[in-house]
């Protein structure tokens, strides 16, 4: 079944426009903007789907042959949708190329930062946190990120757990954000 939706180039576009739509919805959650304190700003929204895309990425790289495939028409699907929104933004046909560069250099930063955080042991998640921090929070500290990091590891393991033909049937298996608010530190009110 699976090898059948890479054949032809028409066919093989439409799992990977539902994907990255799944994708953008799922990084779109309310959650992560109320629960988990990601800033509802185009930089947070950005945020949030390079957080999304890295980890189905992560995902399809551990997957057997056609993952690989889907992986790569998944970033030249999502890059060209990131074109079409700079250009929209009003940036000038010369300068959409230098932002582009700029926003793949970001993406593959932070996915080389996720990966090595995620890699790490799970015991603390001091690295995965400070990254997140950095990152998604806009520079808040890493003891706010734990809620993040805790969403991070649970969508990680819930696609590690998926193959490919359940990710192109139901969209990434990513958890509701919301869950994850009880593992943010809450704020001491003076008495």
């Amino acid at each position: 079944m699976i090898a059948r939706l890479f054949r032809r180039g028409a066919d093989r576009r439409r799992p990977v426009e539902g994907l990255h739509a799944a994708i953008v919805a799922a990084s779109r959650q309310p959650g992560l903007y109320t629960a988990l304190q990601v800033p509802d700003t185009v930089e947070g929204r950005f945020e949030a789907l390079c957080l999304h895309v890295y980890l189905v990425l992560r995902r399809l790289d551990r997957l057997p042959p056609p993952a690989a495939d889907l992986a790569q028409e998944l970033v030249d699907t999502v890059f060209a949708s990131l074109d079409a929104n700079v250009r929209e933004l009003g940036v000038s046909d010369v300068g959409v190329g230098k932002r582009m560069k700029k926003i793949a250099a970001a993406f593959y930063g932070r996915a080389r930062s996720y990966d090595a955080a995620l890699d790490a042991p799970a015991d603390g998640d001091a690295a995965l946190r400070a990254a997140l921090g950095r990152n998604l929070l806009a520079a808040a500290t890493a003891t706010d990120a734990a809620g993040l990091a805790a969403y991070v590891r649970a969508a990680a393991s819930a696609l590690a757990d998926a193959d490919l033909a359940a990710i192109l049937a139901a969209g990434p298996p990513f958890p509701d954000p919301g869950a994850f608010a009880a593992a943010r530190p809450t704020e001491e009110r003076p008495a």
